[in-house]
């Protein structure tokens, strides 16, 4: 599948550029037809060094959404999505849409088109989709799509709020420092300088702090930057170096056991969903695996798969490999003896998703006062520092 540019021709005369996603010139001229534009050049666009970039979730779940109601309501697959392509107003998702139709148009199932279009389908969407084509529940495979985005995109929101407010005050917080160390304290030095009166030590450490921005400020910045870079290369070539880090992460004090939930939190919401479509456990588990987004447990979650495809329980698998809590373990013993997994693995979604909410809570509820504390407390210093000095020369003046 290649990316092209084209020119065409509108039936009213107007001229169009573009871009959109096909195998071949002829391909890409099918696509043109069924738009009513008529191809004049094209030429393939070279991808940039990250790739294609994905849709966003945002653009999808309203896809999925509408996708899932004209096909409920006897549209076929066809019309359906031509009457979306018609309908979207964003360029990426409109191209999608209509590599999707002319997959179709050439009579292959929705779940081999989707696959042409990793960008907007992951290999889970391709195959709920393929499980509900076989099943004759295409809608309701859409109906799982649009839900696991949902879950995701809320997931993604969870995680955002714990890093958001620490950085914003950490942004602030280097800034106003920066700023004091090198133009209010060197002002202040010659100040002090001029009045021959010894110096506080807190005063003279601020005044070197100050000296040492402002002279090495280049070199801490150059050497923390290669510092960065040199840890990002080390990560992206060593796997087992990876995993330590994603490790490291879920042993954070206060933050790590909340990212632990997240992770499996996406895990059980995305294994449900997939064994309820009619997917074999360790089809569903080798899916899923990724969701965590967290290596330390993927390879958890593939030493119990490996354990599970040996024969061993599922429930077992999971004790053994220490990935979930004992209460967890023990609602899938019992989702196992049910036949109702799937329900036990919904409900431990809810149940970490619902920690993770109180998590977050808890965490913004202390972090903000102790960055505000923080921050305050620094920032007195300086201030203290710098007029304390002051002061004292202001109370030497003569009367």
């Amino acid at each position: 599948m290649s990316h092209f540019r084209y020119r065409a021709v509108a039936q009213d005369g107007r001229r169009v550029r573009g871009e959109l996603d096909a195998g071949d010139l002829a391909e890409l001229e099918l696509q043109l037809r069924a738009q009513g534009l008529l191809l004049i050049t094209a030429r393939t666009r070279r991808p940039g060094l990250l790739g294609g970039a994905r849709l966003p979730r945002r653009e999808l779940i309203p896809f999925c959404f509408h996708l899932e109601q004209l096909l409920e309501a006897g549209v076929p697959p066809f019309e359906s999505l031509g009457a979306l392509r018609d309908a979207v107003t964003e360029p990426r998702l409109q191209r999608t849409i209509a590599a999707l139709l002319a997959d179709v148009e050439r009579g292959r199932p929705l779940s081999e088109a989707a696959a042409s279009q990793p960008q907007a389908f992951s290999p889970v969407a391709v195959s709920l989709l393929r499980a509900g084509e076989t099943a004759g529940h295409l809608p309701q495979a859409i109906r799982d799509i649009g839900a696991i985005l949902s879950q995701e995109e809320a997931l993604a929101a969870h995680a955002r709020r714990i890093s958001v407010y620490p950085l914003i005050v950490g942004a602030v917080l280097l800034l106003a420092i920066v700023v004091a160390l090198t133009q209010v304290v060197p002002e202040v030095e010659k100040l002090l300088r001029t009045t021959g009166q010894a110096l506080p030590l807190q005063t003279r450490l601020l005044v070197g702090l100050s000296q040492l921005v402002r002279e090495w400020g280049w070199a801490i910045l150059l050497a923390g930057g290669t510092g960065l870079a040199a840890g990002a290369r080390a990560l992206a070539r060593s796997e087992a170096l990876r995993i330590r880090a994603h490790a490291w992460r879920l042993r954070l004090p206060l933050v790590g056991e909340i990212l632990r939930k997240l992770a499996l939190a996406r895990f059980a919401a995305l294994f449900a969903t997939l064994y309820r479509a009619g997917i074999n456990v360790i089809e569903a588990l080798r899916a899923s695996e990724d969701a965590t987004g967290n290596l330390a447990l993927r390879e958890g979650l593939r030493s119990a798969r490996h354990r599970i495809e040996q024969g061993q329980a599922i429930s077992t698998a999971f004790e053994d490999a220490a990935i979930f809590p004992p209460l967890v373990t023990r609602m899938l013993r019992l989702g196992e003896h049910t036949g109702a997994l799937d329900r036990a693995l919904g409900k431990v979604a809810t149940l970490y998703q619902r920690d993770v909410d109180e998590g977050i809570a808890r965490l913004q509820a202390a972090a903000e006062p102790a960055l505000t504390l923080l921050l305050g407390g620094l920032l007195l210093w300086i201030a203290s520092a710098v007029l304390g000095p002051i002061y004292d020369l202001i109370t030497r003046l003569p009367v």
